[in-house]
This record gives C-alpha cells, sequence and structure tokens, in this order.
C-alpha cells in the first residue's frame, strides 16, 4: 500500500476513534467502512479496520456485528495477502464477506489514481 493511501486509511480509522470516543457511534461506523474499502489491500489496515468494528459491535451491544466481526479479523489478513478479499465490500457482519460491492467515486480515485501524464 503507498503512503499516500495509507494516510487515508489512517486518517479514516482516526475519525472513527475520535467518533467513538465522544460516543457516537452513528457517526463512527461511515469512517470504519471507508477505512475497510481503502484498506483491504494491505494486511494491517484491513485487520484494524475489523478490530475497530469488533469494537464498535460490542459498544453497540451487536451480538451479530461480534461474532462476524472475530470471523473477519481471523480472515483478513490472509485474505490481504492472497489478493482474495472481496473488492469494495464494507466490512460489516450485515453483508455476505465474500460479495464484492460498487466502490464509491471518491474511493475509487485514491484506490487507482491517474498515472502521472508523460513528458512531451
Amino acid at each position: 500500500m503507498d503512503a499516500a493511501l495509507q494516510q487515508h486509511v489512517d486518517q479514516a480509522l482516526a475519525h472513527a476513534r475520535a467518533a467513538m470516543a465522544a460516543g457516537d457511534l452513528d457517526a463512527a461506523w461511515p469512517h470504519l467502512e471507508r477505512a475497510h474499502i481503502l484498506g483491504q489491500r494491505g494486511a494491517w489496515p484491513h485487520v484494524q479496520a475489523h478490530w475497530l468494528m469488533l469494537a464498535w459491535g460490542i459498544r453497540r451491544r451487536s451480538p451479530t456485528e461480534i461474532f462476524g466481526q472475530l470471523i473477519r479479523l481471523a480472515l483478513a489478513a490472509p485474505a490481504s495477502w492472497l489478493g482474495t478479499y472481496p473488492t469494495g465490500n464494507t466490512g460489516g457482519a450485515s453483508v455476505s464477506m465474500f460479495k464484492p460491492m460498487p466502490i464509491p467515486p471518491d474511493l475509487q480515485r485514491l484506490l487507482d489514481p491517474e498515472p502521472p501524464s508523460a513528458a512531451p
């Protein structure tokens, strides 16, 4: 994962942590989904996203999210290493962990930035 993409993942995780610390779990979730979509290519960012999703599920007292995140935590790093993650998947237990999903355009631009133009 390149440094620019890692910075966006870190920023999304920081926003999620801040919202969770403030007790605003509803505001935290979209940041967790963003971090998950952007971080799937790297094992550590992928695991971090699921770890915080697990913490979110615990705070929500959601057995479905807790169980789903425990499974996803076990599979996140190997999926990233092997490149077998479902592109665009938002990472929550309410969606299949194997289902590719459309990537929002703003995130797609971060994942596939335009190559530098060739010098004339």
